[in-house]
């Protein structure tokens, strides 16, 4: 009886696999595989999102010693030590972070108190041009909104005080993880070389050379990536700030830094920026001007748009425009300011790591773990004697 129920029903063909199409076969085989593929990548990202605290400055980091290692380098080709380098790119650094906080903070202490009382006074005039206009709503019934908002606000007051807590959790995150990045970029300067070959020795000796050859492409992408998104931001801030204060904008001093700043995340932070210095010149100048400096930012940002990062980022890193708006996009998306901020110079690595991988830039054979630590255990014996030399010639100097 089992026999029998096992055995396929007379009049019906049992369907084996090579029977199937094989465009069936293959977006079988290939969708399988893609949703492993999916779940690991994230479980990847969810592992990321636990560790953030860690990972964001860490990234940080690496993109700051992008920045900074051709000044050491530059000390070093010149004969100097490398520590001395080292010292001297973090003061540059910190300088110009404590110039630019500076400005920022002392220029809005002197204008915020009558950027405040601007605002409530351009709020009444608002408020009476509505009573004179045919809109069919009073100011009262504008008051009444506007009060009911704040009523709305008083009676979740305990949500508020949590988020509140919540933003000091974040200012204390914040503190952590800039020591962290402080931490971080100061070993990777000075010995980011070892770091890289000691994660790099964890992997099979087969795998060594086109990763580090890989590793090397990536790395140098995200160094051009971020000098020439320095120019970008500085030409957005210029572009922006002079047009501000040629139209008599108040602050723009802040204004620029500030768009300097936001530019670092392509196409979204100058114009989201740019839009202070428009309600700047709204609540000063009127509707007019501010219309004008509305036209100056959409200028700039399509001048970024169509001529800086399809022509000078799009030539440094390699990766078409659509591909930045996109990994943009994605990046804020999956982990708003931060993604944003790294989905460029991640796409550009991995852009460049692909590019090498597929082509094989490598020499075969070649173990570059192993010729790093035979190059380092010279260089030590090499200093080991030069200070037994050095120690013999003081013994008999003295004697």
């Amino acid at each position: 009886m089992e026999e029998h129920n096992s055995e396929s029903k007379p009049g019906v063909p049992e369907i084996t696999a090579d029977e199937l199409p094989l465009g069936v076969r293959v977006a079988a085989a290939w969708s399988w595989r893609l949703i492993i593929i999916g779940l690991a990548f994230a479980g990847f990202l969810w592992l990321i999102v636990q560790v953030r605290i860690i990972v964001i400055p860490l990234l940080i980091a690496i993109l700051l010693t992008a920045l900074l290692n051709p000044v050491v380098h530059w000390f070093e080709r010149r004969g100097a030590p490398r520590w001395l380098g080292v010292i001297i790119a973090l003061a540059v650094f910190i300088a110009s972070v404590w110039i630019l906080v500076t400005l920022i903070v002392t220029q809005l202490r002197s204008g915020f108190s009558d950027l405040a009382q601007r605002s409530e006074e351009v709020w009444w005039e608002f408020l009476h041009w509505i009573e004179g206009s045919s809109f069919g709503f009073s100011a009262d019934q504008l008051d009444g909104f506007v009060a009911q908002i704040m009523k709305t606000v008083e009676g979740h007051q305990g949500e508020i005080w949590s988020g509140a807590l919540g933003v000091a959790t974040t200012a204390g995150q914040v503190i952590t993880g800039s020591l962290l990045t402080l931490f971080s970029l100061i070993f990777m300067l000075i010995d980011g070389k070892r770091i890289w070959y000691w994660v790099l020795g964890f992997l099979p000796a087969k795998a060594h050379a086109p990763v580090d050859a890989a590793g090397i492409s990536g790395w140098i992408s995200v160094g051009q990536y971020v000098r020439v998104q320095i120019f970008v931001a500085f030409v957005d801030a210029v572009g922006i700030g002079v047009g501000a204060a040629l139209l008599g904008v108040p602050l723009p001093i802040p204004i620029g830094i500030l768009v300097f700043l936001g530019s670092f995340i392509p196409f979204l932070g100058a114009i989201s920026t740019g839009l202070l210095a428009a309600f700047i010149a709204l609540i000063y100048n009127g509707p007019v001007n501010a219309l004008v400096m509305l036209g100056v930012v959409i200028l700039v940002n399509q001048i970024e748009g169509h001529v800086l990062q399809p022509l000078v980022m799009g030539s440094a890193v390699k990766v078409h425009p659509l591909g930045v708006v996109l990994a943009v996009s994605t990046g804020a998306l999956v982990a708003g300011i931060p993604g944003a901020l790294f989905a460029v110079p991640l796409a550009a690595a991995a852009n460049s790591i692909v590019n090498v991988l597929v082509s094989k830039e490598w020499t075969p054979g070649t173990d570059p773990v192993a010729d790093y630590h035979r190059s380092a255990k010279i260089h030590q014996k090499a200093k080991h004697r030069a200070r037994i030399v050095s120690r013999l010639q003081r013994k008999g100097a003295n004697s």
